[in-house]
């Protein structure tokens, strides 16, 4: 065990929606014996409704409060935590994140995220647009959060490389033994 490894910090992965913080976090919490939790998963859950029913009857804003406080509330322990693709690029939300855990960034280009968000029904952001709005919103979300995604302690491409291979990338980032 390391000395990183003795204070054991939350793991949050960011990233653009399709990114694969969903699919890679339970890989990466079972390989260090942690749990796993997806925000918008427990935001469904604490709030009886689905992520785009709240968009669609409070707003982004409503749901951005819902995020953070999720969030600070699920950071206390050493789990894995998967966070919206938009969590990270709120105000001040950088800063806040790298105090309360290690922040690891999923990127994953244009297009691999196309192909995994699919027509994006579930997802309030794209939900409704065709191929062509699809992409060019995506894009336009990727751009303005970069700067954001960036800020994350550890950067980990996860195009062209499998689960198990993007979790032991990040447990050895951050220098943590499996």
């Amino acid at each position: 065990m390391t000395a990183r490894d003795e204070k054991k910090r939350p793991i949050l992965l960011v990233g653009m929606m399709g990114c694969g913080k969903s699919t890679v976090g339970p890989a990466l919490a079972r390989l260090l014996a942690r749990d796993f939790v997806d925000v918008d998963g427990e935001i469904e859950t604490r709030a009886g409704r689905t992520v785009r029913e709240i968009f669609e009857a409070a707003g982004e804003a409503a749901f951005r409060d819902l995020e953070r406080t999720t969030v600070e509330a699920l950071a206390i322990g050493d789990a894995v935590v998967a966070l919206g693709g938009g969590a990270i690029a709120q105000p001040g939300a950088p800063e806040r994140l790298a105090r309360l855990g290690e922040v690891v960034y999923l990127r994953a280009c244009l297009d691999s995220l196309m192909q995994r968000v699919g027509r994006a029904a579930d997802r309030p952001l794209l939900a409704g647009l065709d191929e062509p709005s699809r992409r060019q919103r995506l894009q336009a979300m990727l751009q303005e959060r970069q700067h954001a995604y960036e800020s994350a302690r550890l950067v980990v491409e996860t195009d062209g490389r499998g689960v198990a291979e993007i979790a032991r990338s990040i447990a050895a980032g951050l220098g943590i033994e499996s």
